[in-house]
């Protein structure tokens, strides 16, 4: 059977950097193996997704460019989910529990109190079916545990260490105690299930094959081989990366608008850059702007990538979005130039892409060029000088070179002094685009009127 994977992410949020690294991954291993890439909703938290978050994950997704052909959605699948509970509730996996959240809180101070792990006790294993049937009739509606598979000392039900390892593609030999873990509450009074069971159920459907996620699912991944095996099915392999952390160290929340795919999409940044960030940072490799998923996908190795937190600078983000710019040829952004109001063709392209962070900034350089300008004086009589030898059009990129030598000639200037005065009277700029593939859009009109100013 071919590679599987799948992105899990739930509507609940906007996609940010730190989780479509997660996708990123994902869908890079699967280019990269010849397999397939599912995008699966996580939406049975009915009070917090909604379809405004799904379709903009979707968006998120498409401005990237994945190419998703298979896409489920948990809500659609409650059925299935019920199937398999009735099947382990008739076989003992899953029990009923009656200790409301109080209960179970006042439990586990007690337990810490007398110096005791705070887990829970399997207190309802030891209750008579009358004892069940009274509780039941006094309108309390159990909450059902998955009995992990750990043993138990001889005279009580108190788990014993019990280990569950596997050998992570990333991180190498992994081991969980489940004997210190609480049976997981899978199904919640209200009938609803929790994430730990849907996905081993919806992994074990859709032939999910690798499960690459971050590492703060490992202790979960333990309680998930575990229900795998319980379900007598094979566990997939697992990958479990680095988190992303902020400047201070801190992990990146999806409550972090400005780094949202739709906070970054609207700030101006390049799916490729945004892509190329999150593909590398954290590894071995540098990171450096590439201008395919083909190209970041052949790379790719999970042995590359580091056991160390990957650490979000957003400077580091807008270089390497310049960088990327500086790289795209013309047919690359005609149309959106086209849309942002920007003329000249490929010649303007080329005259003004080593100067941009933002394909925006484009916009700002034609205006500059075409629009009206206010000059800075800074020698007065050398721009006097280079108005009355402005040489008559048509101008191309030698225009410059043998205008500058003439003022040369004529004021004796060289250098900073040459250079620094005209360009700040034609662009009041301090700096910019190379001034001989800049002078011909700007003309010998709007020169003159900049220069006399």
């Amino acid at each position: 059977m071919g590679t599987i994977v799948r992105f899990a992410p739930s509507p609940t949020g906007r996609l940010h950097i730190g989780n479509i690294r997660t996708a990123v991954l994902n869908y890079l291993f699967a280019l990269k193996s010849g397999g397939r890439f599912l995008l699966r909703l996580d939406d049975t938290d009915i009070e917090r997704s909604t379809e405004a978050f799904a379709e903009g994950i979707r968006r998120d997704l498409a401005w990237l460019g994945f190419d998703i052909s298979w896409q489920v959605r948990q809500s659609d699948r409650i059925a299935r989910y019920d199937l398999v509970a009735e099947r382990m509730k008739a076989a003992g996996l899953l029990y009923p529990c009656f200790e409301s959240e109080d209960e179970l809180e006042r439990r586990r101070k007690r337990q810490m109190a007398r110096g005791q792990p705070p887990i829970y006790d399997r207190a309802s294993l030891r209750m008579s079916g009358d004892e069940r049937a009274r509780l039941e009739a006094e309108g309390r509606r159990p909450h059902w545990r998955f009995r992990l598979p750990n043993t138990e000392s001889a005279d009580q039900l108190v788990p014993l260490p019990t280990l569950v390892s596997w050998n992570d593609l990333i991180r190498g030999d992994q081991t969980v105690d489940i004997g210190s873990l609480s049976d997981p509450v899978l199904q919640r009074a209200d009938g609803s299930y929790l994430y730990t069971f849907t996905s081993v159920v919806d992994d074990i459907e859709l032939g999910i094959t690798h499960v690459v996620r971050g590492a703060d699912h490992i202790t979960n991944t333990g309680v998930q081989i575990a229900l795998f095996e319980a379900l007598d099915a094979v566990p997939p392999a697992f990958a479990h990366h680095s988190l992303l952390v902020d400047g201070d160290g801190q992990a990146l929340s999806k409550r972090l608008g400005a780094l949202s795919i739709e906070g970054l999409r609207e700030a101006g940044y390049e799916p490729m850059a945004v892509l190329s960030h999150a593909a590398l940072v954290g590894t071995s490799d540098a990171i450096e702007p590439h201008a395919s998923m083909e190209t970041l996908a052949a790379a790719f190795d999970f042995a590359k990538i580091s056991l160390a937190p990957g650490r979000f600078d957003a400077s580091e983000l807008e270089g390497l979005n310049a960088r990327l710019l500086h790289t795209l040829e013309h047919v690359a952004v005609r149309d959106r130039l086209t849309a942002l109001g920007v003329g000249g063709g490929e010649a303007f392209w080329l005259a003004v892409r080593g100067n941009l962070v933002k394909l925006a900034d484009a916009r700002m350089w034609w205006d500059i060029a075409t629009g009206e300008v206010r000059p800075v004086v800074e020698d007065a009589r050398l721009l006097s000088v280079a108005a009355s030898l402005l040489p008559n059009e048509p101008w191309d990129t030698a225009t410059w070179g043998a205008w500058t030598n003439a003022v040369k000639g004529a004021t004796g200037a060289k250098g900073r002094a040459l250079f620094h005065p005209l360009r700040l009277a034609l662009t009041g700029r301090e700096s910019g685009p190379e001034l001989k593939t800049l002078l011909p859009f700007i003309g010998r009109e709007r020169a003159l009127a900049r220069l006399s100013s």
